[in-house]
C-alpha cells in the first residue's frame, strides 16, 4: 500500500530537501499545497489529517499549531523538525542510532522529534561514552562547531549569497548564539545524559552544507582511568551493527592532518572521530556531517522509513 506523506512546509529548505529525496520513490504518495496556498489553514488542516505520515518542516510555534490541528480520533503519525519536542516525553527523539533501543522506538512511535543539526553531532559523541560510564554526568561538556550556512534557513541563505542585500552577510565565518542559551542546549542535555548543559559555541562558514561538532575532554577529569583507546573502543562498541555512523579506525585518524567539514556534503551519514596522543591527557571527540543530511532532512527520511516499517 502506497503511504501518503505530507510535509508541512515543503517550501521551506529543510522541506524541499525532504521533498527532494521522496521525489521518485513509488512506495509514497506526497500530498502537497501550493506555496501561494502556504498560509491556508483549512486545506492544511485537511492534508494533515488525510495523511498517513506528515512531516513538520515548520517553525515550533506553527509545529504546535499543526498538532494541535490533528483530529482527536485521527491516527495520523508525525516527524516533527522543530525544537518543539525534542525533549518531550511523549515524543520519541529521532536519532535511531543513539542507543540500541531507539530504531524500535521511533518504528512504534506516533510522534516523532526530528533531532537538531548541532545535537546529532553532539549527542552523537557523548551519549556512548554516558551510557558506558566513561563520561560523568557531572562533567563541564564543551561543544565547538561550524555549520554550512544553509542551517539558518532561507534568509541567511539570501544573506550569505546575494551581496547587494542591506543585511548581507559579508563573513566567512563567523560566531553566534554569543548568550549561550542555544535552543539546541536542553537536548544536548537531555539525550546526553547529562546533568547541565554543555557550553556550546557555535558557528557559521562560508559554504553551503556541511557540518563539523567537537566535543574536547581532558581525561584526568574523568576521574575513572579513560584513555584514547578506551573512549574510541566504546564508540566502536556502541555504533556496531549499523551503517549510517562510522567511528573511523584511530590508525587512519592518526595520519589525518585536516578534516573538511563539506566532506559528507549531500550524504545522510554521520563520521566519529577520536583525535588525540597515546598516553596523552587530552582527547578530542569530533562528528562530521551533512546540516541537512544527517542533521536535518535526511534524518527525517530515515525516520519516516523506520515508521512505514513497522
Amino acid at each position: 500500500m502506497t503511504a501518503k506523506i505530507f510535509i508541512d512546509g515543503e517550501h521551506g529548505t529543510t522541506g524541499l530537501q525532504i521533498r527532494s529525496r521522496l521525489a521518485e520513490r513509488r512506495d509514497v504518495e506526497l500530498l502537497s499545497i501550493p506555496e501561494a496556498e502556504r498560509r491556508n489553514a483549512a486545506l492544511r488542516e485537511d492534508l494533515l489529517n488525510s495523511a498517513d505520515i506528515a512531516i513538520l518542516c515548520l517553525p515550533d510555534d506553527a509545529s504546535k499549531e499543526a498538532v494541535s490541528m490533528v483530529s482527536a480520533n485521527n491516527r495520523v503519525r508525525i516527524i516533527d523538525t522543530s525544537t518543539a519536542f525534542r525533549v518531550s516525553p511523549d515524543w520519541a527523539y529521532g536519532f535511531a542510532e543513539m542507543d540500541k533501543a531507539q530504531a524500535e522506538k521511533i518504528r512504534s512511535a506516533r510522534f516523532v522529534a526530528n533531532p537538531g543539526c548541532y545535537p546529532t553531532g553532539a549527542v552523537g559523541l557523548i551519549r556512548p561514552l554516558s551510557a558506558a560510564g566513561l563520561l560523568p554526568a557531572t562533567y563541564p561538556v564543551t561543544v565547538n562547531a561550524v555549520s554550512g550556512y544553509t542551517g539558518g534557513g532561507k534568509q541567511m541563505i539570501a544573506q550569505m549569497e546575494d551581496s547587494t542585500r542591506e543585511d548581507a552577510i559579508t563573513a566567512n565565518h563567523f560566531l553566534y548564539g554569543l548568550t549561550l542559551k542555544h535552543k539546541h542546549l536542553p537536548e544536548m542535555k537531555v539525550h546526553g545524559l547529562l546533568q547541565q548543559a554543555p557550553l556550546f559555541s557555535p558557528s557559521v562558514g562560508r559554504f553551503p552544507q556541511g557540518m563539523i561538532v567537537q566535543v574536547p575532554l581532558l581525561l584526568p577529569a574523568l576521574g575513572n582511568g579513560a584513555t584514547l583507546e578506551t573512549i574510541h573502543a566504546a564508540l566502536v562498541a556502541h555504533y556496531a551493527g549499523q551503517d549510517i555512523v562510522t567511528v573511523v579506525p584511530l590508525e587512519e585518524s592518526s595520519k589525518l592532518s585536516r578534516i573538511d567539514a563539506e566532506e559528507l556534503a549531500g550524504k545522510d551519514t554521520m563520521k566519529l572521530f577520536v583525535f588525540g596522543t597515546p598516553g596523552g591527557d587530552q582527547v578530542n571527540l569530533v562528528a562530521l556531517l551533512d546540516n541537512l543530511g544527517k542533521g536535518a532532512s535526511g534524518a527525517a527520511v530515515q525516520n519516516m522509513n523506520l515508521m512505514l516499517s513497522a
